[in-house]
Formats: structure tokens, C-alpha cells, sequence
């Protein structure tokens, strides 16, 4: 009987330390598959060129295929519903933009942008800047501000469209200069910029990328950056705050997520990855040729940052009254 009871014991020792064995070895390999990074965006754009530039990089380093999954709609919501829904375990990312903190404000969301995903780093901040057309007379944000004060609800502006962060910057602009603003949604940079350039609205807040080559070719003025200190990218144009509205800061970005309760291990690697990678000389160029700034926040710093994020632009909103689309 005893010697029946010890080679039950030792079975179950046995078993448990095969167990034991097998999830060390399974946590050992990830990756042992390919790795999804869904992008809610369509292919082309600077998001997506450079979600390719770090898939390709991540999969050498990985040693597994990084597959990059263009999924577009409803303002980002349906590629980041489907990562909410995901399983956590590893094998499923978003690249998430400021919409994530964003459309909780101003659109009817079906998931929880904190409890239901588990934030990897914030990558980059796409550089925003406040343009206006050749005819305005303004040369600075405090003379844009004293245009808008002497004709109230004169100065009309554009954004790529109703709740996104082109829009919201602008809110937070006419708020905090006390001026009235009318807001001309497009369907995208491209078409509100020609008609900035043909001067149909006098002014708008842009990604740099798109407006880059309307400032270079002196088409459109630019009269500040979004951000709170100058950026590298543009170093001779003043911060908005410095130019006329002290305190204005919004930060446009781009970050990883993953669904809620991904290991703390494959955060910790997919972390430690993309911080290798932000910091290589050939990425920085060829992100700063995309208008894009290295921010490289690890995961607890990163979900302050989007709590804070969630917060303000919740307030912008009620503030002036925008209400969920659908």
C-alpha cells in the first residue's frame, strides 16, 4: 500500500513537473507563430508605412512573420473592436492613433479603451501644425486669435472630419482663446488643403506630412506646432503656446496595443523590441521623413498618457457640445 501511495506521489510530482516544463517552454518560444499587427488605416499612409518598416524589423528580431493587417472603418473603431475581441496571447496587436482616446468623446464605442486592451508602448506623435491660408492677414496665433476676437464667428476651419484629432485640436484652440470657430468637415487631408489653398476656409490644424509640401512651396503659411515644445522635425516654427495661446498642447500619436491581459513577458519583449528599434538611426530618418516624432513610452507611462488623453478630450467635447455621430 505505501509503496503504491509514493509511486502515486511521484506520478503526480512527474506530471506536475511536466507541466511545469511545458509552460516555460511554451512562454521560451514565443513567438511560435505569426504575430498580427492590425492597422486602422488604409494602406499608404504614414501610419501604415510605418507599421511595414517596424513589422519587417520586429521580424528579424522576433524571428517570426509580422503581418501587417489593414482593417479601416468607422473612424478605427471596427480594427479596434476586433483587437478588443481577440485573444491575449500575443499574437494580435493594434497600432492604435489618437483616435483611441478620442472617439470615446464623440462617437458610440462598443468596447473600454483601458479594461479591454493592454498598452505595449506609444510609438510615435505624428506632428501637427496650425496653417492658414496666404490671404489671412494673421503672421502669428496671437494675431490669428485678435482676427477671430474683431469678427466673431468669421474664421471658418477645416478638419479631415467630425470627431477626429484635426478637429478636436481646433476646439481646444477656439476654447482656450475665447474665440468662435465654424467647423467644415472633409473626407481627409487632401481635400480640405486645396481648398486652404484656394482659400475656401482660411485655416486648419494638418499632419505635417500632408502639409509639408504646401508649406515648402509657400502655398499655405503655417503659424505654429500643436505640441508643447518645438519640434526637431520644423525647429524654426514656434509652438502654438509660445506664439500667442500660452498652455495649448495636443499631442497626436501612435501606439501599440494589445487586448486585455496579454503576459506580462510578451509585453515586456514586444516593449524592449520597439524600443531597440525607435532608437536605430535608419528608423528616426526614415520616421522623420514621414513627419513622425519618436516618443518611446514604455507600458506604464504610456497608459497615463491615455488616461490623461481620454479625460481631456471628454471635456473638450462636452464643452463645445459635440455629440456621438452615431
Amino acid at each position: 500500500m505505501e509503496v503504491h501511495r509514493r509511486r502515486v506521489l511521484a506520478g503526480g510530482a512527474a506530471l506536475l513537473a511536466g507541466a511545469a516544463s511545458g509552460a516555460a517552454r511554451s512562454e521560451v518560444e514565443w513567438p511560435a507563430r505569426p504575430v498580427r499587427l492590425v492597422v486602422p488605416f488604409s494602406p499608404g499612409g504614414a501610419v501604415d508605412t510605418m507599421a511595414r518598416i517596424l513589422a519587417e524589423k520586429l521580424r528579424e528580431r522576433l524571428g517570426q512573420s509580422v503581418l501587417v493587417e489593414n482593417v479601416v472603418g468607422a473612424g478605427t473603431m471596427v480594427a479596434t473592436e476586433q483587437v478588443a475581441r481577440a485573444a491575449p496571447d500575443g499574437y494580435t496587436f493594434l497600432l492604435a492613433a489618437s483616435a483611441h482616446t478620442i472617439n470615446p468623446a464623440v462617437q458610440k464605442v462598443r468596447y473600454n479603451p483601458v479594461a479591454d486592451f493592454t498598452p505595449v508602448t506609444l510609438l510615435v506623435s505624428p506632428l501637427h501644425v496650425l496653417v492658414v491660408n496666404n490671404d489671412v492677414p494673421a503672421r502669428t496665433v496671437a494675431e490669428l486669435i485678435a482676427l477671430g476676437k474683431a469678427k466673431p464667428g468669421s474664421l471658418t476651419y477645416g478638419s479631415v472630419g467630425h470627431g477626429t484629432s484635426t478637429h478636436m485640436e481646433a476646439e481646444l484652440f477656439a476654447k482656450m482663446a475665447g474665440i468662435e470657430l465654424v467647423h467644415v468637415p472633409y473626407r481627409g487631408s487632401a481635400p480640405a488643403l486645396q481648398d486652404l489653398v484656394t482659400g475656401r476656409i482660411p485655416m486648419m490644424f494638418d499632419a505635417l506630412a500632408s502639409s509639408k509640401p504646401h508649406i515648402e512651396a509657400k502655398t499655405i503659411r503655417a503659424l505654429g506646432v500643436t505640441s508643447a515644445q518645438r519640434s526637431s522635425l520644423l525647429p524654426d516654427l514656434p509652438t502654438i503656446a509660445e506664439s500667442g495661446l500660452p498652455g495649448y498642447e495636443a499631442v497626436p500619436w501612435t501606439g501599440c496595443y494589445g487586448p486585455a491581459n496579454v503576459p506580462k513577458s510578451i509585453v515586456d519583449r514586444m516593449n524592449a523590441e520597439f524600443q531597440v528599434l525607435l532608437g536605430q538611426e535608419d528608423i528616426r530618418k526614415r520616421f522623420a521623413e514621414l513627419g513622425l516624432e519618436i516618443l518611446s513610452y514604455p507600458p506604464d507611462r504610456f497608459a497615463s498618457f491615455a488616461e490623461a488623453d481620454l479625460g481631456k478630450w471628454a471635456q473638450i467635447a462636452r464643452d463645445a457640445g459635440i455629440k456621438p455621430a452615431n
